[in-house]
């Protein structure tokens, strides 16, 4: 089975029913996305899949052939972190950090779009678990990635 990995096609022999999070993790050792819950309800295990978040525990990996798979190892581009990224640190997001990854993969889905989203379209968009409770913190931080990438397009449009 072939599977598009952050712009690289793998080739995997795997069962068709096998979650797609242990095809990434025990496959391809990208173990950036987590195992959380293991009944796609926390959202540790959140990837994009054709830029949608996508809970990957209970995706059998047949599901996702065909399709452009994002994990949390293919958000930074050339050594850059992404504008979420940066705000992640900016705001001092993580505590033990265990949900982050499916976080950061939640809030890029949603800014590529809603541009500019409200509060509930955050709370309503982001619905994975944080068990430090760090909502307040992810919500701000989304907030100042949504302006990090309004102001880097305008940027580029003045260059041009």
């Amino acid at each position: 089975m072939e599977l598009k990995i952050n712009g690289k096609t793998h080739t995997l022999e795997v069962e068709a029913n096998m979650p797609l999070l242990w095809a990434l993790r025990d496959e391809l050792n990208l173990t950036g996305t987590k195992y959380g819950c293991g009944i796609s309800s926390c959202g540790a295990c959140t990837v994009l899949l054709d830029g949608v978040a996508t809970k990957t525990c209970t995706l059998p990996v047949n599901a996702a052939a065909g399709k452009e798979i994002k994990t949390i190892e293919g958000v930074a581009k050339n050594g850059n972190l992404s504008a979420v990224q940066k705000a992640w640190i900016a705001h001092q997001v993580p505590q033990c950090g265990y949900c982050q990854s499916g976080m950061i993969m939640a809030a890029e889905a949603l800014l590529d779009t809603t541009p500019d989203p409200t509060d509930e379209e955050i709370d309503s968009a982001i619905n994975n678990i944080c068990r430090c409770g760090t909502y307040q913190r992810i919500r701000a931080a989304v907030h100042t990635a949504a302006k990090f990438r309004m102001e880097a397009e305008a940027s580029l449009l003045g260059s041009l």
